[in-house]
């Protein structure tokens, strides 16, 4: 009977079943919660997808995306005026279908991601979609787009190992589009020949999506919102309650650099492995370098909070997953698992989440020392030998 159910459950096509499950229960979570109230105006728990939707409104109208209209929703657009246009579809239904479908384009990428990533066993693909189910859960309560970032990026990585640039790198241009720190992913181009073509497929994807909204719009009035994007990155300030390393440094041992100098030492940590050009031609190391863009993205970053910590987990079960064990790094997975995939659910008591966990950031610790262990382990690889039973 346990080897039925383990059978049963341990299973791509269960495990497709609840991505889409978890997907409809957090949209109609969203969606019939009803209201809330926030500096004195009532809006929706699925504000983000609010945010998106009417991006394309505002931009087929011809207004600036990058200003508040707090009659509609709250906070700030920041994605490009392209990912405004390429939400059209969605932004033309109804909002419940449209929320609905918007969490399905989070989920089922994903898990295809995952399923079609190169060179490790099912198993251990099996064991990366179900450890990072309830991070998604997370982001789709939220009806965040990491899901999706977190599929482009891995999916980029997929097309590069077969080889197909053109694909590849329209899929990475796409993940920048959407959100501007999916940049950090050229690294990826790295460690693959042809340069010259990838560059040249990069100029070609810049292009053609940074361009495609004046099917809607006048150029003038495209130039005018990038600038009015750019200005916005600029001034965009850090979130005092950012899960990332700054805000770690602060609340644990009271160190308050500024944030430019934690993100340039970051860099230079980031860019240590790929000096081992050598290795550039084994999977491992490039698994490796996956993984350590999928942290570094959000825990270097300025804004991240818990919904964005699906890309990170995703990087850390990339990690941990088709590697041989270790006992120090299955301490760490299951801290991350604790402590990261489980601190914004109600198994510990709100006093804990709220007093001690947000206060401390301790969600986004685990994936700092993962991505601390990561690196070491870059730097010091010379072999290949350590994923387990991969498949050629």
């Amino acid at each position: 009977m346990k080897e039925k159910f383990i059978q049963i459950v341990f299973n791509f096509r269960f495990i497709f079943i609840l991505f889409v499950l978890f997907s409809l229960f957090a949209a109609n979570q969203s969606y019939f919660l009803g209201f809330k109230i926030f500096e004195s105006h009532s809006y929706t728990h699925y504000n983000n997808f609010i945010i998106f939707k009417q991006s394309f409104h505002h931009l087929i109208e011809n207004k600036d995306l990058y200003i508040h209209y707090p009659m509609e929703h709250w906070d700030l657009f920041k994605y490009s005026p392209s990912f405004a246009f390429i939400f059209a579809p969605i932004a033309i239904l109804p909002n419940y279908l449209g929320l609905v479908i918007w969490n399905l384009l989070n989920a089922i990428p994903l898990f295809f991601a995952i399923f079609y990533f190169p060179k490790i066993d099912d198993k251990s693909k099996k064991f990366i979609l179900l450890f990072i189910l309830l991070e998604l859960m997370t982001s789709m309560q939220n009806s965040q787009s990491n899901g999706l970032i977190a599929a482009l990026i891995i999916l980029t990585f997929v097309f590069l190992e077969k080889e197909n640039y053109f694909v590849a790198i329209l899929i990475l241009m796409l993940s920048v589009y959407i959100k501007l720190f999916g940049i950090v992913a050229f690294a990826l181009l790295l460690l693959y020949p042809k340069k010259v073509r990838s560059a040249s497929y990069s100029l070609f994807w810049v292009l053609v999506i940074g361009l495609i909204p004046c099917c809607v719009i006048s150029f003038d009035q495209l130039i005018f919102l990038y600038s009015s994007w750019l200005n916005l990155i600029k001034s965009d300030p850090m979130s005092p309650h950012c899960l990332s390393v700054m805000n770690w440094l602060k609340t644990w041992f009271g160190f308050e650099p500024q944030k430019l100098y934690v993100v340039l030492a970051g860099v230079v940590l980031f860019c240590l492995p790929l000096l081992k050009i050598k290795l550039y031609k084994e999977f491992y190391f490039k698994l490796l370098i996956l993984s350590s863009i999928l942290i570094w993205i959000v825990i270097f970053n300025h804004k991240a909070e818990s919904p964005t910590f699906i890309i990170a987990i995703c990087g850390a079960a990339i990690w941990y997953f088709p590697q041989i064990r270790k006992s120090e790094n299955m301490v760490l997975i299951i801290l991350a698992f604790v402590f990261t995939s489980l601190a914004p659910t109600d198994i510990f008591p709100r006093a804990i989440r709220i007093g001690l966990f947000d206060q401390y950031v301790i969600k986004a610790v685990p994936c700092i020392l993962i991505w601390l262990k990561l690196t070491y382990d870059l730097c010091f690889y010379k072999e290949l030998g350590n994923l387990k039973n991969a498949p050629s």
